[in-house]
């Protein structure tokens, strides 16, 4: 059986740019980007369904989920949430609230960027869904009140309405979902009590992680010695961007050591075990992107690198 996402390469057809300003419905005309660059995923607007009510349940219900599982863990005011990557490899988008903090939970299995943002702007809750279209490989999100294009990785919307404007980003760990309810035993877990007919025991994307390949073309080449898809921590202070590979982190063998960016004095925290890596300033963990190599270097080859000496 072909997995999923190869499927999708074969349906995701490009159509000559001279004869398109919309794409999905959505008009393109004026974008900020190329609109050759904005492709296709395959998968109409919407066929990738967001979860808009999404169901949670205790840690003990959730023995459906594994030690090494994968999650996006958030932890606001005082509550701590896990959507398992299962649920997200099939929907992409959560739309959520955490106490009365309207969020957006977004994942790109084909950029490994699970991102989550303030779904408001200028004090008014967006809601977000998959619009099918893909910009340097990442999903392309849309809100649904104006139908403005916004680019998951910059956090800000490429076209519509909401063209310049962005979202703010939430912390969020992705990171293991043994590591996860060890430091959040009280957390709560996204079910998969969806209303959507789903195998989640499945993963659409299998085999693609190891694959030096992508999908879909991206304008900026990562070069070697990493893997396209090694995954790395990005950094962004002050209109400066650093990528740490997880190899690089795990050959350091340094669990928190100090590094300085833009300005900005911070402190690198490496957990081997949970295969994951945040940033702290002044102790409090700020916004950070876990990411393929290739999908950081994509959007900021300008990028500084760490590396072990």
């Amino acid at each position: 059986m072909k997995s999923w996402w190869l499927s999708v390469v074969l349906i995701g057809a490009m159509v000559p740019w001279s004869e398109a300003r919309t794409l999905n419905g959505f008009e393109l005309e004026g974008a900020s980007v190329p609109e050759g660059q904005i492709l296709r995923g395959g998968p109409p607007r919407d066929g990738i369904p967001a979860i808009d009510e999404p169901a949670f349940e205790p840690v003990d219900d959730a023995d459906w989920l594994s030690a090494d599982d994968r999650v996006l863990g958030v932890s606001l005011g005082g509550v701590a949430k896990a959507y398992p990557i299962a649920i997200l490899n099939w929907h992409e988008i959560v739309n959520d609230r955490i106490g009365d903090r309207p969020i957006v939970v977004t994942f790109c299995p084909l950029c490994g960027t699970g991102m989550v943002f303030d779904a408001r702007v200028d004090g008014e809750a967006l809601s977000f869904g998959v619009s099918g279209l893909l910009f340097e490989s990442d999903v392309l999100l849309y809100d649904r009140e104006t139908e403005s294009l916004w680019s998951q990785i910059w956090s800000e919307a490429i076209s519509g309405p909401m063209k310049g404007r962005s979202l703010a980003m939430v912390p969020v760990e992705h990171t293991s979902w043994e590591e996860w309810r060890s430091e959040y035993p009280e957390t709560l877990v996204l079910s998969r009590d969806t209303g959507y007919s789903r195998n989640y025991d499945q993963d659409p994307y299998a085999g693609y992680e190891a694959s030096p390949r992508t999908m879909f073309p991206v304008a900026n080449k990562a070069p070697g010695p990493w893997h396209s898809k090694e995954w790395v921590l990005g950094v962004s202070f002050a209109g400066k961007h650093k990528a740490y590979p997880f190899a690089e982190l795990e050959a350091n063998g340094q669990a928190r050591f100090t590094d300085r960016l833009g300005g900005q004095e911070y402190t690198v925290i490496w957990n081997e075990d949970g295969r994951s890596a945040r940033v702290e300033v002044g102790g409090d963990v700020v916004p950070t992107t876990t990411a393929f190599w290739f999908a950081w270097y994509a959007f900021y080859p300008e990028t500084e690198v760490f590396e072990v000496k």
